[in-house]
């Protein structure tokens, strides 16, 4: 079996999407995933499977969708993939808190960063299947935007590094 990080797009984030985190384990037991764990009420699952990645996006995303009436994007990494991806994270002195890969199903085009409206302080990298920013002034005033990232999903290094270890314990 290997270990999948799912991470769902805009669940429990400004009122939004409001999925409790039972649900979602239960979902995820229901699709045959083994040694279900949650982390945080935003959309995070690290689990065992056979399954293949597209597999696992589709049962993921087809649950999401009859239980929320809609389309919820599901991202998901390898054990292995959410360790490669921390390891890279091409701003390892700014605040873990304020710096984020955004993750995509897939490489984000070469162009991808010259496309981005209202730079300010922000530092942005390609990854693999991620765009990295680093929020020098924090998010909340950000006016930053990345047409590359629409369908993708963000989270913090502290978080990455939370579902890497809880992958890697697995």
């Amino acid at each position: 079996m290997t270990t999948y990080v799912a991470l769902l797009r805009a669940v429990n984030v400004g009122g939004t999407g409001k999925l409790p985190m039972a649900t979602l384990l239960k979902m995820c037991e229901s699709a045959g995933f083994d040694g279900v764990r949650t982390y945080i009420a935003s959309g995070n699952v690290v689990f065992n499977t056979r399954l293949k990645e597209r597999r696992i996006k589709a049962a993921l995303e087809e649950r999401l969708a009859a239980y929320a009436g809609k389309s919820v994007g599901v991202l998901v990494r390898s054990a292995q993939e959410m360790r490669a991806v921390l390891a890279a994270n091409p701003f390892p002195a700014e605040p873990g808190n304020r710096t984020v890969a955004i993750f995509l199903d897939t490489a984000p085009p070469q162009h991808a960063l010259e496309e981005v409206r209202g730079k300010r302080s922000e530092r942005l990298a390609l990854g693999v299947r991620e765009i990295y920013v680093a929020y020098r002034d924090g998010m909340a005033g950000s006016k930053l935007v990345i047409p590359a990232a629409k369908a993708g999903t963000a989270r913090n290094m502290n978080t990455i590094a939370k579902l890497a270890a809880m992958a890697s314990d697995s």
